[in-house]
Protein backbone atom coordinates (compact mmCIF):
# COMPACT_ATOMS: atom_id res chain seq x y z
CA UNK A 1 0.00 0.00 0.00
CA UNK A 2 1.86 3.05 -1.13
CA UNK A 3 2.36 5.62 1.76
CA UNK A 4 -0.21 8.60 1.66
CA UNK A 5 0.06 12.02 0.51
CA UNK A 6 1.26 13.96 3.55
CA UNK A 7 0.87 17.52 1.84
CA UNK A 8 -2.72 16.83 2.44
CA UNK A 9 -4.33 18.76 5.09
CA UNK A 10 -6.34 15.99 6.79
CA UNK A 11 -3.10 13.95 6.65
CA UNK A 12 -0.84 14.07 9.51
CA UNK A 13 2.56 12.85 8.90
CA UNK A 14 5.37 12.56 11.28
CA UNK A 15 9.22 11.84 10.42
CA UNK A 16 12.41 11.10 11.87
CA UNK A 17 15.90 11.75 11.03
CA UNK A 18 18.57 9.80 13.04
CA UNK A 19 22.17 10.74 13.39
CA UNK A 20 24.72 7.91 12.44
CA UNK A 21 23.96 5.87 15.29
CA UNK A 22 20.96 4.97 13.48
CA UNK A 23 17.35 3.83 14.76
CA UNK A 24 18.58 0.83 16.69
CA UNK A 25 20.60 2.97 18.59
CA UNK A 26 19.74 1.56 22.10
CA UNK A 27 19.33 5.35 22.93
CA UNK A 28 17.21 8.63 21.27
CA UNK A 29 16.90 7.52 18.27
CA UNK A 30 15.44 4.66 19.13
CA UNK A 31 13.02 5.89 21.74
CA UNK A 32 11.97 8.81 19.60
CA UNK A 33 11.30 6.07 17.16
CA UNK A 34 9.03 4.15 20.03
CA UNK A 35 7.62 7.82 20.29
CA UNK A 36 5.99 8.18 16.91
CA UNK A 37 5.28 4.19 16.75
CA UNK A 38 2.77 5.08 20.07
CA UNK A 39 1.32 7.57 18.72
CA UNK A 40 0.17 6.32 15.49
CA UNK A 41 -1.06 3.34 17.44
CA UNK A 42 -3.36 5.87 19.40
CA UNK A 43 -4.16 7.41 16.14
CA UNK A 44 -2.44 10.92 16.82
CA UNK A 45 -0.28 10.18 13.41
CA UNK A 46 -1.75 8.92 10.80
CA UNK A 47 1.69 7.99 8.94
CA UNK A 48 5.17 7.58 10.58
CA UNK A 49 8.64 7.46 8.46
CA UNK A 50 12.61 7.08 9.55
CA UNK A 51 15.96 7.74 7.62
CA UNK A 52 18.99 6.49 9.24
CA UNK A 53 21.79 8.35 8.12
CA UNK A 54 24.80 6.75 7.40
CA UNK A 55 27.24 10.02 6.72
CA UNK A 56 26.74 13.76 8.66
CA UNK A 57 26.93 14.69 4.87
CA UNK A 58 23.59 13.17 4.96
CA UNK A 59 21.65 15.26 7.33
CA UNK A 60 20.97 18.29 4.91
CA UNK A 61 19.51 15.90 2.03
CA UNK A 62 17.84 13.42 4.53
CA UNK A 63 15.50 16.84 6.47
CA UNK A 64 14.94 18.07 3.04
CA UNK A 65 13.67 14.75 2.18
CA UNK A 66 10.78 14.77 4.45
CA UNK A 67 10.25 18.66 4.52
CA UNK A 68 9.95 18.68 0.83
CA UNK A 69 7.11 15.39 0.90
CA UNK A 70 5.14 17.37 3.17
CA UNK A 71 5.70 16.02 6.75
CA UNK A 72 4.04 17.69 9.01
CA UNK A 73 6.61 17.05 11.89
CA UNK A 74 9.87 15.65 11.20
CA UNK A 75 12.21 15.10 14.77
CA UNK A 76 15.62 15.23 14.40
CA UNK A 77 17.36 13.55 17.17
CA UNK A 78 21.03 13.93 18.20
CA UNK A 79 23.40 17.48 18.87
CA UNK A 80 24.97 16.51 16.02
CA UNK A 81 22.27 17.80 13.64
CA UNK A 82 21.46 20.31 15.38
CA UNK A 83 22.69 22.87 12.50
CA UNK A 84 20.88 21.20 9.82
CA UNK A 85 17.81 21.49 12.03
CA UNK A 86 17.85 25.20 12.10
CA UNK A 87 18.62 25.55 8.97
CA UNK A 88 15.71 23.64 7.51
CA UNK A 89 13.39 24.86 10.07
CA UNK A 90 14.10 28.42 8.19
CA UNK A 91 13.69 26.63 4.99
CA UNK A 92 10.88 24.78 5.14
CA UNK A 93 8.48 27.23 7.48
CA UNK A 94 5.36 24.86 7.01
CA UNK A 95 6.95 21.81 8.92
CA UNK A 96 7.36 21.73 12.43
CA UNK A 97 11.15 20.58 13.76
CA UNK A 98 11.68 19.07 16.60
CA UNK A 99 15.42 18.73 17.44
CA UNK A 100 16.48 16.32 20.61
CA UNK A 101 19.15 17.35 22.57
CA UNK A 102 19.62 20.39 20.34
CA UNK A 103 19.05 23.30 22.40
CA UNK A 104 17.14 26.50 21.82
CA UNK A 105 19.24 29.37 20.94
CA UNK A 106 17.63 32.06 18.12
CA UNK A 107 15.61 29.42 16.94
CA UNK A 108 12.71 30.44 13.98
CA UNK A 109 8.97 29.67 15.79
CA UNK A 110 8.62 26.42 14.20
CA UNK A 111 11.14 24.74 16.02
CA UNK A 112 10.61 22.79 19.23
CA UNK A 113 13.46 21.48 21.42
CA UNK A 114 13.43 18.82 23.84
CA UNK A 115 16.51 18.45 25.98
CA UNK A 116 17.25 16.73 29.45
CA UNK A 117 19.34 17.53 32.34
CA UNK A 118 23.38 16.81 31.00
CA UNK A 119 24.37 18.37 34.38
CA UNK A 120 22.27 15.94 36.68
CA UNK A 121 22.74 12.88 34.48
CA UNK A 122 26.53 13.63 35.22
CA UNK A 123 26.47 14.37 38.80
CA UNK A 124 24.37 10.76 39.59
CA UNK A 125 27.45 9.30 37.44
CA UNK A 126 29.73 11.40 39.85
CA UNK A 127 27.78 9.99 42.84
CA UNK A 128 28.49 6.47 41.40
CA UNK A 129 31.78 6.84 40.55
CA UNK A 130 32.92 7.99 43.96
CA UNK A 131 30.93 5.03 44.79
CA UNK A 132 32.64 2.38 42.80
CA UNK A 133 36.29 4.10 42.74
CA UNK A 134 38.75 1.45 44.75
CA UNK A 135 41.80 3.95 43.60
CA UNK A 136 40.35 7.28 44.38
CA UNK A 137 40.55 8.35 40.76
CA UNK A 138 37.69 8.87 38.93
CA UNK A 139 37.45 9.75 35.16
CA UNK A 140 35.38 11.83 32.37
CA UNK A 141 35.80 11.84 28.72
CA UNK A 142 33.60 14.56 27.07
CA UNK A 143 33.23 15.70 23.29
CA UNK A 144 34.60 19.78 23.31
CA UNK A 145 33.44 21.85 26.38
CA UNK A 146 32.57 24.40 23.61
CA UNK A 147 29.29 22.42 23.19
CA UNK A 148 27.46 23.19 26.40
CA UNK A 149 25.87 20.37 27.11
CA UNK A 150 29.14 18.30 26.93
CA UNK A 151 30.41 21.26 29.17
CA UNK A 152 27.70 20.11 31.42
CA UNK A 153 28.41 16.29 31.62
CA UNK A 154 31.71 16.08 32.29
CA UNK A 155 31.10 19.02 35.20
CA UNK A 156 28.08 17.75 36.45
CA UNK A 157 30.19 14.03 36.92
CA UNK A 158 32.92 16.42 38.39
CA UNK A 159 30.62 17.64 40.60
CA UNK A 160 28.81 14.76 41.63
CA UNK A 161 32.12 12.77 42.57
CA UNK A 162 33.54 15.96 44.61
CA UNK A 163 30.10 16.17 46.33
CA UNK A 164 29.94 12.53 47.34
CA UNK A 165 33.59 11.29 47.41
CA UNK A 166 36.04 12.74 50.07
CA UNK A 167 39.32 12.82 48.50
CA UNK A 168 38.03 11.89 45.34
CA UNK A 169 40.63 12.69 42.27
CA UNK A 170 38.59 13.59 39.44
CA UNK A 171 40.59 13.74 36.27
CA UNK A 172 38.19 15.48 33.00
CA UNK A 173 39.35 15.87 29.56
CA UNK A 174 37.57 17.45 26.78
CA UNK A 175 38.17 17.06 22.70
CA UNK A 176 39.85 20.44 22.11
CA UNK A 177 41.05 21.30 19.05
CA UNK A 178 40.22 18.92 16.97
CA UNK A 179 39.31 18.23 13.38
CA UNK A 180 35.84 19.78 13.31
CA UNK A 181 35.05 16.72 10.82
CA UNK A 182 35.48 14.25 14.07
CA UNK A 183 32.92 15.98 15.97
CA UNK A 184 30.51 13.35 18.10
CA UNK A 185 32.83 10.56 15.69
CA UNK A 186 36.25 10.76 17.21
CA UNK A 187 36.61 6.87 18.59
CA UNK A 188 40.30 6.60 18.70
CA UNK A 189 40.58 9.86 20.38
CA UNK A 190 38.04 8.98 23.27
CA UNK A 191 39.77 5.48 23.46
CA UNK A 192 43.37 7.04 23.58
CA UNK A 193 42.07 9.68 26.46
CA UNK A 194 40.39 7.29 28.33
CA UNK A 195 43.44 4.75 28.74
CA UNK A 196 45.44 7.60 29.26
CA UNK A 197 43.40 8.28 32.00
CA UNK A 198 43.45 4.87 33.38
CA UNK A 199 47.12 4.61 33.21
CA UNK A 200 47.08 7.32 35.93
CA UNK A 201 45.09 5.37 38.41
CA UNK A 202 41.25 5.94 37.04
CA UNK A 203 39.36 2.66 37.77
CA UNK A 204 36.23 4.30 36.83
CA UNK A 205 35.75 6.10 33.41
CA UNK A 206 32.66 7.90 32.57
CA UNK A 207 32.08 8.96 28.83
CA UNK A 208 29.91 11.31 26.54
CA UNK A 209 29.52 12.54 23.22
CA UNK A 210 28.41 9.85 20.98
CA UNK A 211 31.14 7.73 19.37
CA UNK A 212 33.57 10.04 20.72
CA UNK A 213 32.29 9.11 23.85
CA UNK A 214 31.60 5.21 23.27
CA UNK A 215 35.63 5.06 22.33
CA UNK A 216 36.46 5.57 25.98
CA UNK A 217 33.34 3.30 27.41
CA UNK A 218 35.58 0.38 25.09
CA UNK A 219 38.92 1.06 26.46
CA UNK A 220 37.31 1.13 30.17
CA UNK A 221 35.80 -2.65 29.06
CA UNK A 222 39.59 -3.57 27.67
CA UNK A 223 41.69 -1.93 30.53
CA UNK A 224 38.67 -3.95 32.78
CA UNK A 225 37.46 -1.00 34.85
CA UNK A 226 34.34 0.20 35.61
CA UNK A 227 32.58 2.73 32.85
CA UNK A 228 29.21 4.44 33.16
CA UNK A 229 27.84 5.70 30.20
CA UNK A 230 25.24 8.63 28.92
CA UNK A 231 22.64 9.47 25.81
CA UNK A 232 21.71 5.55 25.28
CA UNK A 233 21.77 2.08 27.35
CA UNK A 234 25.54 1.73 25.89
CA UNK A 235 26.08 -1.81 27.19
CA UNK A 236 23.23 -3.33 25.10
CA UNK A 237 24.55 -0.75 22.38
CA UNK A 238 28.28 -1.97 22.60
CA UNK A 239 27.78 -5.28 23.06
CA UNK A 240 30.73 -7.26 24.02
CA UNK A 241 33.08 -3.93 24.15
CA UNK A 242 30.74 -2.43 26.63
CA UNK A 243 30.93 -4.89 29.13
CA UNK A 244 32.94 -2.51 31.51
CA UNK A 245 29.31 -0.30 31.33
CA UNK A 246 27.57 -0.81 34.75
CA UNK A 247 24.79 1.46 34.20
CA UNK A 248 24.14 4.67 32.03
CA UNK A 249 21.95 7.62 32.09
CA UNK A 250 19.87 8.89 29.37
CA UNK A 251 16.56 10.86 28.46
CA UNK A 252 12.96 9.60 28.74
CA UNK A 253 12.70 10.57 24.88
CA UNK A 254 9.45 8.26 24.03
CA UNK A 255 7.37 10.01 26.09
CA UNK A 256 8.70 13.97 25.78
CA UNK A 257 7.95 12.68 21.70
CA UNK A 258 4.66 11.49 22.13
CA UNK A 259 3.38 14.49 24.34
CA UNK A 260 4.79 17.03 21.06
CA UNK A 261 3.13 14.86 18.79
CA UNK A 262 -0.29 15.32 20.70
CA UNK A 263 0.04 18.92 21.61
CA UNK A 264 0.75 19.40 18.07
CA UNK A 265 -1.95 17.29 16.61
CA UNK A 266 -4.52 19.19 18.83
CA UNK A 267 -3.44 22.25 17.42
CA UNK A 268 -1.61 23.41 20.42
CA UNK A 269 1.59 25.33 20.58
CA UNK A 270 4.28 23.02 21.95
CA UNK A 271 7.08 24.71 23.88
CA UNK A 272 10.46 23.58 24.62
CA UNK A 273 10.61 21.01 26.68
CA UNK A 274 13.06 19.72 29.22
CA UNK A 275 12.53 15.48 30.33
CA UNK A 276 13.33 13.66 32.93
CA UNK A 277 16.46 11.21 33.08
CA UNK A 278 16.24 7.62 32.72
CA UNK A 279 18.66 5.24 34.74
CA UNK A 280 19.87 1.65 33.82
CA UNK A 281 19.53 -0.42 36.84
CA UNK A 282 22.66 -1.56 38.40
CA UNK A 283 23.43 -5.24 37.82
CA UNK A 284 23.36 -8.19 40.66
CA UNK A 285 26.96 -8.03 41.63
CA UNK A 286 26.42 -4.42 42.89
CA UNK A 287 24.85 -3.64 46.02
CA UNK A 288 20.39 -3.12 45.71
CA UNK A 289 21.41 -0.41 48.02
CA UNK A 290 23.35 1.64 45.37
CA UNK A 291 21.13 1.85 42.82
CA UNK A 292 18.67 3.02 45.55
CA UNK A 293 20.92 6.08 46.62
CA UNK A 294 21.22 6.72 42.70
CA UNK A 295 17.52 6.38 42.04
CA UNK A 296 16.52 8.62 44.81
CA UNK A 297 19.10 11.60 43.97
CA UNK A 298 17.49 11.35 40.45
CA UNK A 299 14.67 12.27 42.30
CA UNK A 300 15.71 14.84 44.18
CA UNK A 301 17.65 16.66 41.73
CA UNK A 302 14.14 16.35 39.55
CA UNK A 303 12.16 18.26 41.77
CA UNK A 304 14.75 20.76 43.04
CA UNK A 305 15.70 19.35 46.17
CA UNK A 306 19.24 19.21 45.50
CA UNK A 307 21.27 21.00 42.78
CA UNK A 308 24.34 20.70 40.60
CA UNK A 309 25.32 23.66 40.74
CA UNK A 310 26.74 23.25 37.46
CA UNK A 311 27.10 26.69 35.37
CA UNK A 312 24.87 26.17 31.90
CA UNK A 313 27.78 26.89 29.82
CA UNK A 314 31.54 27.05 30.21
CA UNK A 315 32.38 30.52 31.79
Amino acid sequence: MPPPDCSQADVFCAALVTDTLGVKDHGSNQDAWLGLEESQADKIVDHIAYIESIDTRDYDRNIAYFAEKGYDVIVTSGIALQDETLRAADLYPDSVFVGIHQPRTDSPPNLISITFPEDQMGFIAGALASRLTKTGVAAGVCETSGIDSMWRYCEGFRAGASYFGDGINVLIEYREDGDRDKLFVDEAWGYDTASRLIRRGADVVFAAGGVTGQGALRAATNAGVFAIGAERNQAAGLGVSGKGVVTSLYGQTSFEVREVMRLLRSGQISEDRIGQIRFIPLGEKFPESLGIEAETLRIMLWDGRMRTNVLPEKP
